[in-house]
């Protein structure tokens, strides 16, 4: 049996930006049928993610989490308290920077067994954004290529990751001193998106957008198929395909196979504890970053 506190810590937003979040002690939640309570061991951050909530403050924010099963809910099967789980939860609720999380079940998987909570909070969003952008939506398959804009991004370096796993040929855009990260990555081909596209590669199948901007306009001139720009940054002019990530279940199964396999590497780019919620907010919007900034909520990373 879980013991469950009343009340837990919370990271909430009351305002607009970094300066809107306040550590406060509320009740802890309690799941309804189909949901689950998960003490969160790490919950991770998504640059720009404070301006989602606006409408319903306060508002706990961050919503990819790792963390153990405390109790289940009515209509709940396949998940059991004492799972180590890891999720993508729906943006339309609360989110996951606190002590203990209601999260649907379906949204939840086992995390990575080879990797941490820190580590596999980490994952969700960017990764289910990579793949659903190449495979969902850009119908990729082995044997193409594929320009992914970004490479080494939060979004973009499981992208070239996923896209040389499932066996395309992977040119990456990328500044100069990025060229060596991409390249590890699993990029065949690296290039400075500054400069002249047409120039520097032959067309491809399909083109994979995590910037926006000049990059994404340029873009059909170079596919045969227009329909076969994805971008996660803007609203691409004619065909292309805009989306926004959903969550997951069957998705962060198979990305935890990849992780656990060595196929896939987390890079992280820093930690914080709960009472440095803002510092990892502020963290979250610099430039320059490699990876994920990471709350972690839990003293252990078991």
């Amino acid at each position: 049996m879980v013991s469950i506190p009343p009340t837990m810590k919370a990271i909430r937003l009351h305002g607009s930006g970094v300066d809107g979040l306040r550590q406060d002690t509320i009740d802890t939640p309690s799941p309804g049928p189909g949901e689950v309570l998960v003490e969160v061991h790490a919950a991770a951050i998504t640059r720009d993610e404070l301006e989602w909530p606006v409408d319903r403050l306060p508002a706990i924010p961050s919503y990819e989490l790792s963390g153990v099963v405390a109790a289940v809910g009515d209509d709940v099967d396949g998940v059991s308290v004492g799972d180590q789980v890891y999720a993508l939860t729906p943006f339309d609720r609360d989110g996951v920077a606190a002590d203990y999380a209601v999260v649907p079940a379906s949204a939840l998987a086992p995390k990575p067994a080879s990797v941490g909570h820190v580590e596999s909070a980490a994952i969700p969003l960017p990764a289910l954004s990579a793949w659903q952008g190449l495979f969902t939506h850009g119908r990729l398959e082995p044997g193409e290529r594929v320009l992914i804009h970004g490479a080494v991004g939060g979004v973009g370096l499981f992208a070239t990751q996923l896209a040389r796993w499932r066996g395309a040929h992977v040119v990456a855009t990328a500044s100069p001193s990025a060229f060596d990260e991409a390249r590890a990555l699993g990029a065949h081909e690296v290039i400075d998106g500054r400069g002249s596209l047409d120039d520097a590669l032959k067309s491809v199948d399909a083109v994979f957008d995590t910037v926006g901007g000049e990059l994404l306009e340029r873009a059909p001139a170079l596919l045969a198929d227009p329909s076969r720009l994805v971008s996660v940054a803007a609203e691409p002019v004619g065909e292309g395909i805009f989306f926004i990530v959903e969550p997951s279940r069957e998705q962060l199964v198979e990305l935890s196979r990849l992780v656990d396999a060595g196929q896939l590497r987390v890079p992280i780019d820093s930690t914080f504890g709960l009472a440095d919620a803002v510092a990892a907010f502020e963290r979250s919007l610099a430039s320059g970053k490699r990876g994920k900034v990471v709350v972690q909520v839990a003293d252990d990373d078991s």
